[in-house]
């Protein structure tokens, strides 16, 4: 990934928020047809990114075990126009970009085909997604009649994915001067963009 060391993202605190707040990845591999990928929820657990695919997909039978993978998770993204710059006005030096935040991991994959494994890495991603949405209230697999669960999870494959180098980017204006950089984190709260004008005031310190 093209990562200019100003947008560069070495906050470990900012990556986690960044995988926890969009688990939906995008697991790129190669196979004997070519590039795959797949968007698939992750949970991230010490060194390992944890997840499963439908049993019929053909991924868990063209990538193998052991094989190199890249899981992608993009965070918030939005449009800067140049007329949000106070600086604009005085110079007119000035063009549109785009703002954003990303994460890549770099790791091997290993399948899990065992009824225990799969039963496990589910209840993690159900546990970790319901207490979330539904707190108290919150779906467990108990909740689910056995012979059905059973069924359920013998139409998936689960996977881990070991970390071996993560790349974190976050290009939010770190090149313009702070008026800038303030002025559109403002535009972004007014337009709905909260995550990045969040993210925008974090790197400034306001």
């Amino acid at each position: 990934m093209y990562t200019p060391a100003h947008f560069s993202e070495a906050d470990p605190d900012e990556i986690e928020r960044l995988i926890s707040a969009h688990p939906l990845a995008a697991v790129v591999a190669d196979t004997p047809g070519g590039l795959c990928a797949n968007h698939l929820p992750l949970l991230r657990s010490g060194d390992k990114l944890t997840g499963h695919v439908a049993l019929a997909n053909d991924m868990h039978t063209e990538v193998q075990d052991g094989a190199p993978v890249l899981a992608i998770f993009q965070g918030g993204d939005a449009y800067v126009s140049p007329n949000w710059y106070p600086s604009k006005s005085e110079t007119h030096r000035a063009v549109p970009t785009w703002n954003y935040q990303v994460v890549h991991i770099h790791g091997h994959i290993r399948w899990l085909r065992e009824a225990a494994a799969k039963r496990r890495i589910v209840s993690l991603l159900t546990s970790r997604h319901e207490k979330a949405l539904n707190g108290e209230g919150a779906w467990k697999m108990g909740d689910a009649p056995a012979d059905y669960l059973e069924d359920m999870t013998g139409k998936i494959v689960a996977l881990e994915i070991s970390i071996e180098r993560v790349e974190a980017k976050s290009k939010l204006n770190q090149n313009h001067p702070g008026e800038n950089r303030r002025a559109v984190a403002d535009e972004f709260a007014a337009r709905g963009h909260d995550e990045l004008a969040a993210a925008m005031r974090r790197k400034n310190g306001n």
